[in-house]
């Protein structure tokens, strides 16, 4: 397994982000020092692994979006997708949105933000080709209403997505279903009004 496979079982295995690079190289089977010739500490590295799982969760929702036709299909299996990939990778999601990546002294490392970008993209993207009920023309007069609808489905399904991977809300068996209506209330309360 090389070091970017075993990054990734160890943080999906132990669920933490208390691990050593010593211990990455460890199971790598790579010399203790092999992590530094490709990361200057933790945090570097961290940011890699963040990076990847929104590279994963992009992934994912171009794949589900792509079985669908028109733009509400569309947004649903995004916000979905976005759900499962949260809630199937506790500790991935964690790092991805959790503040151990900033700080006082630093913002977002560039690798982390670029990869987000790209998955914020995608859901602009079906936002604007009409997710929300109505096709958004993508000018500046409606960039806020743009970022609105984007600011309000992505509020939505993280702090959804918080609740059912910590197991705070409902039984495990039936988080799909609640995952299924409060995101089809969402989309019905934007075609209604964008923010």
């Amino acid at each position: 397994m090389n070091l970017k496979q075993t990054r990734l079982h160890i943080l999906r295995e132990t669920q933490s982000l208390e691990f050593s690079l010593r211990e990455l190289a460890r199971r790598a089977s790579v010399s203790h020092n092999a992590p530094y010739k490709h990361f200057v500490d933790k945090r570097e590295l961290l940011a890699a692994v963040s990076a990847e799982g929104f590279e994963m969760l992009t992934k994912r929702i171009a794949k589900e979006i792509a079985g669908f036709r028109t733009p509400r299909e569309q947004l649903f299996a995004l916000l979905r997708a976005y759900i499962d990939h949260g809630v199937g990778n506790p500790a991935l999601y964690s790092l991805m949105f959790g503040g151990y990546l900033s700080g006082p002294n630093h913002g977002r490392p560039a690798i982390e933000l670029a990869a987000a970008e790209k998955t914020k993209a995608l859901l602009a993207g079906v936002i604007i080709a009409g997710g929300v009920g109505r096709a958004i023309p993508h000018t500046s007069r409606n960039e806020r209403k743009i970022a609105g609808a984007v600011l309000a489905c992505w509020s939505l399904v993280h702090g959804l997505t918080l609740l059912l991977a910590d197991g705070l809300v409902g039984p495990n068996e039936k988080s799909g279903a609640l995952a299924d209506r409060l995101v089809q209330g969402l989309l019905s309360g934007l075609a209604t009004e964008l923010p």
